[in-house]
């Protein structure tokens, strides 16, 4: 045999090394089945990822708040009569909602009461299956809406409750979950063509993601075909959300689409794309990104949406279960693709948003959050849809109780998708908080790595490995996301300097053989940074947090009345105690981190952050009271424009406080800018 025979001979028997090697790595975790395209990123199981620090802090108020006992301050909707327990009572979306988030949480805290509180709800809907392959309530609506029709065949509830089985299957590897959900999938195949998605409501033509994911979940377990025939269905029969991003009208006109449809349906392109891997898929669902954010955007990474699409106003509304909801789709998208615009989307919501819209007991949130908030009182606001003025307060439920139900997926979620297994093998770290993983790596090697950091206040994030199988090393390769806004991140792996041969799209490999001990430090400063909003006002950014007018605050106690105890029995309202109306002086861009001072401050507690009192970092600003600038019908008036207002020369500067926007109820994060 000659030389060069010899040595293709050498390459191909590599080669088939290097994709058997690879087949066995990935067989770790799930990822998806031929024809689907491989996903670069899997879930892991649920409860491979424990919270730690501020995180656990967060889940553990849930357990202590609403997420743990809904069903005894909710009773009328959450309690034994609920339909997916059997009863008379609400057969809707509401009890799948709660359950989708209580789920995650029970098994990330490993918490066996509130296990014991779901699983009746997985009890019945794995019982009340029909020979047919129909789950689920045989009545759809609930009494209080007043349009009860049996065997109406409303798609949309039962997609919750399969995020719920998945998950489910995920923790426990309850075999029924496959069987149901092959039944119904074969229900659905035989059933849609003469009542598809969109014949009883319009919810489900709009979240038909939710569906479709769970369909593909399934082949990746079962490999049957008949899956993607009905993966094909599902796709034809939703809304057409590459069309609608691709022509741009429904997100440039106002009140064209639902804030929360939106919110779920972003996805269905990408969720897609694994079937027909078209670069138009994605290229759509990035467009539309970009034109939320410049037709609708707010800093905190929502969109004006009090109920229907509204703009780019900071004082229009942004709904709680919309943030939820982005905040599921982006963890989607992520893991489809690796990008990591998703993933600093997410941290974005996360820890902008979200922590903002609950009270700190987890007991009260508002539906609708502002981005410039200056006063939440009970009144009429200019939002889409108004519920008896109550859509700004907190309470339980006030506005619409959709968010009460739903609220509770935001955190467990995240938590569940801060890490993921690579195809490669290892393990990938693409969004940060501090947190525990004990994961599969390699051909089944058992490790465990902590992230130990106060991350998103903290520009240092330290990862130590350890290996709980008997063997003195472990090869694998480690992802990292190097954010897009850190301009010279740094890695040290056990005090030494490493430096990437490449960062492919953002993310840093470091593959190598580990050993228990072995420790990895990724430094990223946090520098400061503006960005544009309505009417030219700027953000102040530091890292992936924005940073608000400080507002000292005033909250009052209510008590509904008995004509509206529909909303609770009470809720808050909370009135400013300092000055709002600031703009900020003109600055040079080349001079941020001179114009702008950070302060650490001290004797915060570490284990909660997300309050006016905890706010561990503050931003020094310099600013003029804006006295044309007043309260309009309870809010923030028209925004100036900036460069505009001329102060009036005995004006006096003023040293201002920025602290995030997280931690803030009360905030201007849209400022205009001051002449000089």
């Amino acid at each position: 045999m000659n030389n060069s025979i010899t040595n293709r001979l050498r390459a191909l028997i590599f080669i088939a090394f290097i994709i058997a090697c690879n087949q066995t790595f990935a067989q770790n975790y799930l990822n998806n089945r031929a024809p689907l395209k491989s996903k670069p990123y899997m879930e892991l199981p649920l409860g491979s990822i424990k919270p730690d620090g501020w995180l656990r802090e967060m889940l553990i108020r849930q357990k202590n708040g609403a997420t743990g006992q809904l069903e005894q301050l909710y009773p009328a909707v959450m309690g034994a009569r609920n339909g997916w327990l059997g009863g008379d009572g609400d057969q809707w979306e509401r009890g799948p909602y709660w359950i989708d988030g209580l789920l995650p949480l029970a098994y990330l805290l490993d918490d066996d009461t509130l296990k014991a509180k779901v699983q009746p709800w997985i009890e019945w809907a794995i019982a009340s299956q029909k020979p047919d392959g129909y789950f689920g309530p045989d009545t759809d609506y609930g009494p209080e809406r007043g349009l009860q029709r049996d065997n109406a065949h409303d798609w949309w509830p039962k997609m919750v409750m399969l995020k719920i089985l998945q998950q489910y299957y995920s923790a426990t590897h309850d075999e029924r979950v496959v069987k149901l959900m092959t039944n119904y999938f074969h229900y659905q195949l035989n059933t849609l063509q003469d009542k598809p998605l969109a014949h009883w409501t319009f919810w489900a033509a709009y979240r038909s993601g939710d569906n479709l994911q769970a369909v593909y979940w399934l082949y990746n377990i079962t490999g049957e075909k008949s899956l993607l025939a009905l993966a094909e269905l599902l796709h034809k029969q939703g809304i057409d959300f590459t069309s609608l991003f691709e022509e741009r009208e429904v997100l440039t006109s106002i009140n064209r689409i639902h804030c929360v449809n939106l919110a779920q349906g972003i996805k269905e392109p990408v969720i897609y794309y694994q079937q027909n891997p078209n670069q138009r898929f994605l290229d759509a669902v990035k467009r539309g990104v970009a034109d939320i954010r410049k037709f609708n955007g707010q800093p905190q990474g929502m969109y004006g949406g009090d109920e229907g699409l509204h703009g780019n106003v900071p004082t229009q509304g942004s709904e709680f279960c919309s943030a939820v909801e982005l905040m599921f789709s982006l963890e989607k998208m992520l893991e489809i693709t690796g990008d990591i615009q998703f993933a600093e989307h997410l941290e974005r919501v996360a820890f902008n948003a979200l922590p903002t819209q609950a009270t700190d007991d987890f007991m009260a949130r508002q539906y609708f959050q502002q981005a410039n908030q200056v006063q939440i009182q009970r009144r009429a606001y200019n939002f889409n849809t108004n519920h008896h003025g109550t859509d700004v307060i907190f309470g339980l439920l006030s506005g619409y109780p959709c968010c009460t139900s739903n609220m509770h997926q935001g955190w467990p979620k995240f938590t569940q998708n801060l890490w993921y297994a690579t195809d490669d093998g290892g393990l990938g770290a693409l969004v940060y908080a501090p947190s525990t993983i004990t994961a599969k790596v390699n051909q089944g090697i058992n490790v465990k790595i902590t992230e130990e950091t106060r991350y998103p206040f903290e520009e240092s994030i330290r990862f130590h490995i350890s290996i709980l199988d008997d063997v003195d090393s472990v090869h694998f390769p480690f992802h990292l996301r190097m954010p897009s806004w850190c301009d010279n991140p740094k890695i040290k792996i056990n005090g030494q300097s490493w430096f990437p041969s490449s960062i492919d799209g953002g993310i840093a490999i470091i593959d190598r053989t580990w050993k228990s001990g072995d420790t990895i430090t990724l430094e990223i400063p946090m520098g400061i940074h503006t960005s544009k909003w309505y009417e030219n006002s700027i953000a102040v950014e530091r890292g992936p947090l924005v940073y608000a007018l400080k507002i000292a605050e005033r909250w009052e106690k209510r008590a509904f009345t008995d004509r509206d105890t529909t909303f609770g029995s009470h809720y808050f309202e909370v009135y400013p105690e300092s000055p709002w109306n600031y703009g900020i002086l003109d600055f040079s861009q080349n001079d941020l981190q001179h114009v702008f001072k950070v302060v650490h401050k001290k004797g915060t507690d570490p284990d909660y952050p997300w309050n006016l009192e905890n706010a561990p970092i503050e931003i020094k600003a310099i600013g003029k009271r804006m006295p044309q600038w007043q309260l309009y019908n309870g809010m923030a008036g028209p925004q100036p424009h900036s460069n505009v207002y001329q102060p009036d020369i005995d004006t006096p500067e003023e040293e201002i406080t920025l602290i995030p926007y997280g931690c803030t109820t009360l905030r201007i994060s849209e400022f205009p800018v001051i002449n000089r």
